[in-house]
């Protein structure tokens, strides 16, 4: 949830439940809603939210979505409080899920990216192909290293968990696990992570990265090119 003291968003609500009982305990009136991609523990709880409150909705338009809502496709923008968001069209998960990126807020830029790239790993590939999800999060890879990364789902330990053995001798790995550890025993989020930090730990992201690549060929020795390196690790995650 985004607010400034009175109007409030939020992104990808599963649940109208916790949203009403925080505009409540905050007094916010919900303004709008921003939607990353169809699926039910995103969009659960949009039309109880849209009916209790009026706020606008707007979402992805290649997918099925709860109507009406504005359909937003690659580089339009949307005014979030005052702030300028920029679709980024990342399929992958889903053949039509889009992310929201905005370049500044308080101080730096922040992303909101469903389930395409999470701290320590990425969303299943549902609707995409590897190549898709690889250059989508290739794109997510390439904005500013102090872009904050707001993933939908605290997946972030058992992620770190995959990553160590995909890649066990990488120091800032293994601290950043130790972190997100004594983060999760004191109740507390591991996010927002930060692009700079994905870039560093994510394998994800690293799949042309030597000690990647030989670490895949244990899982499968056909696989060298950085595509093929990409959808190993993935099949991989599946079954890890």
């Amino acid at each position: 949830m985004l607010h400034n003291g009175q109007a409030a968003w939020v992104v990808d609500p599963g649940d109208a439940a916790p949203v009403l009982q925080a505009l409540a305990t905050h007094h916010l009136k919900l303004q709008g809603i921003l939607v990353t991609h169809h699926h039910p523990d995103h969009t659960g709880g949009v039309a109880e939210l849209r009916e209790a409150t009026g706020a606008a909705v707007f979402g992805p338009h290649r997918e099925n979505m709860p109507e009406p809502l504005h359909r937003m496709a690659q580089d339009e923008t949307v005014d979030v409080l005052g702030l300028s968001f920029r679709v980024i069209e990342v399929p992958g998960h889903t053949a039509g899920h889009i992310a929201y990126y905005c370049a500044s807020m308080d101080g730096a830029p922040v992303l909101f990216c469903g389930d395409t790239l999470f701290s320590g790993g990425c969303g299943r590939l549902f609707e995409g192909t590897p190549a898709q999800m690889l250059a989508s999060l290739q794109t997510l890879a390439a904005l500013p290293a102090d872009t904050r990364v707001c993933c939908t789902h605290e997946y972030t330990l058992s992620n770190l968990k995959f990553a160590r053995e995909v890649e066990p001798d990488n120091r800032a790995l293994a601290d950043y696990q130790t972190h997100c550890q004594t983060l999760r025993e004191a109740n507390l989020p591991t996010l927002p992570s930060t692009i700079a930090q994905e870039r560093a730990i994510n394998p994800f992201l690293r799949s042309s990265q030597a000690t990647i690549v030989a670490s895949s060929q244990r899982f499968d020795a056909a696989q060298t090119a950085t595509h093929g390196v990409f959808a190993t690790l993935r099949a991989w995650k599946n079954q890890f």
